[in-house]
Protein backbone atom coordinates (compact mmCIF):
# COMPACT_ATOMS: atom_id res chain seq x y z
CA UNK A 1 0.00 0.00 0.00
CA UNK A 2 0.95 3.84 -0.79
CA UNK A 3 -0.15 6.88 -0.30
CA UNK A 4 -2.81 7.73 -2.81
CA UNK A 5 -2.48 10.51 -4.76
CA UNK A 6 -4.05 10.12 -8.61
CA UNK A 7 -7.39 10.77 -8.96
CA UNK A 8 -8.29 7.67 -9.92
CA UNK A 9 -7.38 6.18 -6.69
CA UNK A 10 -8.99 8.90 -4.90
CA UNK A 11 -12.00 8.66 -6.88
CA UNK A 12 -12.40 4.70 -5.91
CA UNK A 13 -11.86 5.96 -2.52
CA UNK A 14 -14.20 8.11 -2.44
CA UNK A 15 -16.74 5.80 -3.82
CA UNK A 16 -16.14 3.01 -1.73
CA UNK A 17 -16.80 5.13 1.55
CA UNK A 18 -19.81 5.54 3.55
CA UNK A 19 -19.00 6.29 7.03
CA UNK A 20 -16.15 8.84 8.08
CA UNK A 21 -14.83 9.29 11.25
CA UNK A 22 -14.16 13.22 11.60
CA UNK A 23 -11.54 13.60 14.39
CA UNK A 24 -11.08 17.02 15.83
CA UNK A 25 -14.60 17.84 15.30
CA UNK A 26 -15.50 20.87 16.33
CA UNK A 27 -18.94 22.37 17.18
CA UNK A 28 -18.13 25.89 16.21
CA UNK A 29 -19.30 26.57 13.27
CA UNK A 30 -16.59 28.84 11.96
CA UNK A 31 -13.86 25.68 12.20
CA UNK A 32 -13.01 23.93 8.76
CA UNK A 33 -13.90 20.59 10.89
CA UNK A 34 -17.28 21.49 11.28
CA UNK A 35 -17.95 22.85 7.31
CA UNK A 36 -16.29 19.42 6.14
CA UNK A 37 -17.87 17.69 8.55
CA UNK A 38 -21.66 19.46 7.05
CA UNK A 39 -21.07 19.10 4.01
CA UNK A 40 -20.20 15.40 3.99
CA UNK A 41 -23.25 14.65 5.54
CA UNK A 42 -25.31 16.50 3.03
CA UNK A 43 -23.69 14.81 0.46
CA UNK A 44 -24.53 11.07 1.71
CA UNK A 45 -22.11 9.96 4.13
CA UNK A 46 -22.70 8.81 7.33
CA UNK A 47 -20.34 11.35 9.94
CA UNK A 48 -18.97 10.32 12.82
CA UNK A 49 -17.32 12.99 15.44
CA UNK A 50 -14.59 12.32 16.88
CA UNK A 51 -13.55 14.55 19.81
CA UNK A 52 -13.29 13.88 23.36
CA UNK A 53 -14.16 17.33 24.33
CA UNK A 54 -17.95 17.02 22.62
CA UNK A 55 -21.00 14.86 23.67
CA UNK A 56 -23.00 15.66 20.58
CA UNK A 57 -21.84 17.09 17.37
CA UNK A 58 -25.12 18.79 15.29
CA UNK A 59 -27.19 16.08 17.61
CA UNK A 60 -25.07 12.60 16.74
CA UNK A 61 -23.33 10.94 19.71
CA UNK A 62 -19.64 12.15 19.96
CA UNK A 63 -16.85 9.41 20.80
CA UNK A 64 -13.37 10.45 22.13
CA UNK A 65 -12.06 7.68 20.07
CA UNK A 66 -12.13 5.90 16.81
CA UNK A 67 -11.32 3.17 18.93
CA UNK A 68 -14.68 3.93 20.87
CA UNK A 69 -17.20 3.96 18.43
CA UNK A 70 -16.92 0.38 18.71
CA UNK A 71 -17.90 -0.89 15.29
CA UNK A 72 -16.00 -0.34 11.55
CA UNK A 73 -14.99 2.56 10.07
CA UNK A 74 -14.75 3.09 6.04
CA UNK A 75 -12.56 6.31 6.89
CA UNK A 76 -10.89 8.59 9.65
CA UNK A 77 -10.63 12.18 8.41
CA UNK A 78 -8.63 14.26 10.60
CA UNK A 79 -8.08 17.64 12.04
CA UNK A 80 -5.54 17.86 14.22
CA UNK A 81 -1.92 19.05 14.75
CA UNK A 82 0.33 17.42 12.57
CA UNK A 83 2.31 16.29 16.25
CA UNK A 84 -1.07 14.47 17.02
CA UNK A 85 -1.34 12.28 13.78
CA UNK A 86 0.55 9.54 15.34
CA UNK A 87 -1.48 8.81 18.22
CA UNK A 88 -4.81 9.41 15.55
CA UNK A 89 -2.58 6.56 13.34
CA UNK A 90 -1.97 4.13 16.52
CA UNK A 91 -6.09 5.13 16.92
CA UNK A 92 -7.23 4.16 13.64
CA UNK A 93 -4.83 0.87 13.40
CA UNK A 94 -6.73 -0.15 16.99
CA UNK A 95 -10.23 0.56 15.30
CA UNK A 96 -9.31 -1.08 12.28
CA UNK A 97 -10.61 1.53 10.20
CA UNK A 98 -10.88 1.31 6.66
CA UNK A 99 -8.82 4.80 5.54
CA UNK A 100 -6.84 7.56 6.95
CA UNK A 101 -7.09 10.61 5.37
CA UNK A 102 -5.31 14.15 6.48
CA UNK A 103 -6.52 17.29 5.65
CA UNK A 104 -4.39 20.42 4.75
CA UNK A 105 -0.81 20.76 6.80
CA UNK A 106 -1.70 17.36 8.90
CA UNK A 107 1.43 16.00 7.63
CA UNK A 108 3.98 13.54 9.59
CA UNK A 109 5.59 11.49 7.76
CA UNK A 110 6.56 8.55 10.47
CA UNK A 111 2.98 8.35 11.06
CA UNK A 112 1.92 8.17 7.30
CA UNK A 113 4.69 5.58 7.07
CA UNK A 114 3.10 3.77 9.97
CA UNK A 115 -0.74 3.55 8.47
CA UNK A 116 0.78 2.63 5.12
CA UNK A 117 3.02 -0.01 6.03
CA UNK A 118 -0.16 -1.22 8.31
CA UNK A 119 -1.88 -1.68 4.92
CA UNK A 120 -4.25 1.75 5.51
CA UNK A 121 -5.17 3.19 2.24
CA UNK A 122 -3.55 6.80 3.23
CA UNK A 123 -4.46 10.48 1.85
CA UNK A 124 -2.35 13.14 3.20
CA UNK A 125 -2.14 17.02 3.31
CA UNK A 126 -6.07 17.14 1.50
CA UNK A 127 -8.97 18.42 1.85
CA UNK A 128 -11.86 15.78 1.59
CA UNK A 129 -14.40 18.39 1.03
CA UNK A 130 -12.37 20.11 -2.08
CA UNK A 131 -11.52 16.45 -3.54
CA UNK A 132 -15.00 15.57 -3.38
CA UNK A 133 -16.38 18.82 -5.01
CA UNK A 134 -13.80 18.41 -8.21
CA UNK A 135 -13.55 14.75 -8.25
CA UNK A 136 -17.29 13.22 -7.53
CA UNK A 137 -19.79 16.41 -7.54
CA UNK A 138 -18.23 17.79 -10.44
CA UNK A 139 -18.24 21.45 -8.84
CA UNK A 140 -14.78 22.40 -8.73
CA UNK A 141 -12.96 23.73 -5.63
Amino acid sequence: MSVLTSDAELIKLLKSVKSIAVVGISDSEDRPSYGVARYLREVGYEVIPVNPNLDKWEGLKAFPTVEAIGRHVDMVDVFRRPEALMDVVDDVLAADAGALWTQFGVVDANATDRAVAAGIPTVIDHCVKIEHRRLIAGRGA
